[in-house]
């Protein structure tokens, strides 16, 4: 006779709703400090432009534009509080670095 069990003994390990929502919010919580520590990396002085570029790629999951006069060139430099002159010499150093792998290979 196929007969459920009374008792399931995997239920000793499942989390109850209020575990679920404290762990759904210590992730949440998590994710925004993590983001939020990547905001200040994206801004700190301490970092070149190479690297404030760098995450603002990684946080925006897009690609410094290769136009010299693309829009978002200015929303970069305002947003990784650098100048235009220094998001356009990256723009050039990883240009020249592009010809010199293709120029070698």
């Amino acid at each position: 006779m196929n007969s459920k069990p009374d008792f399931d003994p995997t239920a000793l390990f499942r989390a109850t709703p209020a575990e679920s929502r404290a762990a759904a919010q210590r992730l949440e919580q998590e994710r925004n400090e993590a983001r939020r520590l990547e905001l200040d990396e994206q801004t700190s002085i301490h970092n070149n432009a190479q690297r404030r570029i760098g995450v603002w790629e990684r946080l925006h999951a897009l690609r410094l534009p290769v136009s010299a006069s693309h829009p978002l060139l200015l929303v970069i430099a305002e947003q990784t509080h650098l100048t235009l002159e220094d998001v356009l010499n990256e723009q050039q150093r990883r240009k020249d670095q592009a010809e010199l792998s293709r120029a070698s290979a």
